[in-house]
C-alpha cells in the first residue's frame, strides 16, 4: 500500500502531437500557437506519474480503478518538442479511498510546473456501472 512520503519519478519526452496545435486541431485559435506542450496535456502528464506510482505500489487492485478528482497546478515554462520532462510526484496524505500528492514537473532547464493532485481509488465495476447508466440516460454509445 502507498505510504504518505513515498515519491516517485516519471520522464517523458515531449512529442510534437502533446503540443498546443495538436490539442483540438478542429480550434482556429490553438492553431495560433507556437509548438510548445500544451497544458492539456501536462495535466495529463502529472495524473499518469500519479497512476504510476499507485501501481507499483500495489495500492490498486485489478477490481479497481483511480480517478483525478482535484488538480491544483500553473504552468510556468514552455517546454519544446523532443525535450525532457521529469516528473517528481510526492504521495502526502491517505484518507480511506483518497490519495494526496505533490506535483513537480521540470524540463532540462526550467520547472515547469508545481502544485496538488488528489485521485479516488473506487471500484471499477461500479463506476463502470455508473458509465454505462449515464450513458443509457443521455443517449450515447455506452464505453466497454
Amino acid at each position: 500500500m502507498i505510504e504518505p512520503g513515498s515519491t516517485s519519478t516519471m520522464t517523458y519526452t515531449v512529442p510534437v502531437q502533446r503540443t498546443v496545435p495538436h490539442l483540438y486541431p478542429e480550434s482556429d485559435e490553438f492553431q495560433t500557437v507556437p509548438e510548445v506542450f500544451a497544458t492539456g496535456y501536462m495535466v495529463g502528464l502529472l495524473e499518469w506519474a500519479c497512476m504510476r506510482h499507485l501501481d507499483e505500489t500495489g495500492h490498486v487492485t485489478d477490481e479497481q480503478i483511480s480517478v483525478g478528482t482535484d488538480i491544483r497546478v500553473n504552468h510556468t515554462a514552455a517546454t519544446l518538442p523532443g525535450q525532457v520532462v521529469t516528473v517528481e510526484v510526492t504521495c502526502t496524505s491517505v484518507d480511506g479511498r483518497v490519495v494526496n500528492w505533490d506535483v513537480t514537473a521540470r524540463d532540462e532547464r526550467d520547472v515547469i510546473t508545481a502544485g496538488t493532485h488528489q485521485r479516488a481509488v473506487l471500484d471499477r465495476a461500479r463506476f463502470l456501472g455508473g458509465l454505462h447508466k449515464k450513458a443509457t440516460e443521455v443517449g450515447v454509445d455506452p464505453i466497454s
